[in-house]
This record gives structure tokens, sequence and C-alpha cells, in this order.
């Protein structure tokens, strides 16, 4: 049997180290006795955020892309797990954006892995109701017969003048974002070889 004054002094000293504990863990007190007088680092942690570690540690890849987006063409990280993507980032090596990213830019792995993210071409045809899954490469082959058929529909060798045009209106191109200067001037050229006049890119609007 414990004497009582020896379980009190038991007591009291886990009760002391009690409190000394829980003031010892308060970030106040971790702020202004510690190094981190700011509150903005060690001070304000907790032990789960201390075990946490980011995303991009654990990747087994990294692939370098453009923010899909607005016209700006900023650079982004890609970080790459087990063939998924984990985390996207500002890619400090661009000269454009350097490794900065708008909240758009900063958000768009939600557009990657997203489960509404269409993964299949989707086509419904005139007058239905139903939309229906086809091959790339059959809706490939549909987009280039349409092509040439609007061409050739539309296609206008002179005016009411008898002035030479070898021009068709049938047939536009608006550009994307993320298409960079090479792929621009190649389709310029496809557009303007099949008689195209309006021939625009979003970065101009």
């Amino acid at each position: 049997m414990v004497p009582p004054d020896i379980g009190a002094r038991g007591h009291g000293r886990d009760t002391d180290m009690g409190v000394r504990t829980f003031i010892e863990g308060w970030p106040v007190y971790r702020q202004l006795t510690g190094s981190d007088p700011l509150g903005r680092g060690a001070a304000v942690q907790s032990p789960r955020s201390k075990s946490l570690e980011p995303r991009t540690e654990t990747a087994d890849s990294v692939a370098r892309s453009v923010c899909p987006y607005c016209a700006v063409g900023c650079g982004q990280r890609v970080f790459v797990k087990d063939g998924k993507v984990v985390q996207i980032e500002g890619d400090p090596d661009s000269p454009i954006s350097r490794g900065r990213l708008c909240p758009k830019g900063s958000a768009s792995k939600s557009l990657v892995t997203s489960s509404l993210r269409q993964t299949k071409v989707r086509y419904r045809r005139p007058y239905g109701t139903d939309w229906e899954d086809l091959d790339l490469d059959v809706a490939m082959n549909m987009i280039a017969d349409r092509v040439v058929a609007a061409r050739n529909e539309t296609w206008q060798d002179t005016d009411a003048q008898g002035r030479k045009l070898n021009r068709t209106v049938g047939i536009a191109s608006l550009g994307g974002a993320t298409l960079d200067n090479e792929e621009n001037y190649l389709i310029k050229k496809l557009f303007t070889a099949m008689g195209a006049l309006q021939i625009e890119n979003q970065a101009r609007i």
C-alpha cells in the first residue's frame, strides 16, 4: 500500500509535467521562446504536419508541359507516380512564367484527373438525341471527309469580274493557347494551301 503523501506527491508531479507539456506544445509559447518569432514555421507545426511530405517527393518522373488555359503559355512541371498525375506546379525554368502559375493553372491537376474528363471522342449524329463513342481513327476520317466536302462545295475560282480568287470561305481555323510557334506555322501553311481565309489564334482574341 502506497502512503497517502507519496501518492499525492507523485500525482502532483504528473500534473506539473502535464501542464508543462501542454504549455511547451502551445504554438504561442513556441513562437515566443523558439527560433520562429513570426509563427510561420516550426512554431505552428503540429505532429501531423511534421509527418507530411509533398507529393512531389514520391513522384517517379517529371514531365514539362504548358498550361492549357490562356494564351500566356506558362510552363508547368507534371509529377507522375505509378502512371498517374499526382501534382502540377509551375516550371521555374520557363522564361515566360519563371515558376509562377495563376489560380487556374495551379488547379489544372483537377482538370487532368477529374472523373468527369472525357477520354473518348463523342459524337451526336444530326437530329440525334444521344451521344455515342467513336474511335479516334474513325473521327479523324470523318473530319477529313467533311473538310474536303466543304472545300469543294464553297470553292471560288474567280469573282464576278473574273479576277482569280482560288479560295474558300467554308473552312476556318481557330488555334488554341497551347499551340507553339512551330504548330501554328504548320496550321497556317495547311489552311492557306487549302484556300482558307479565316485563320486565327486564341492568343490574339
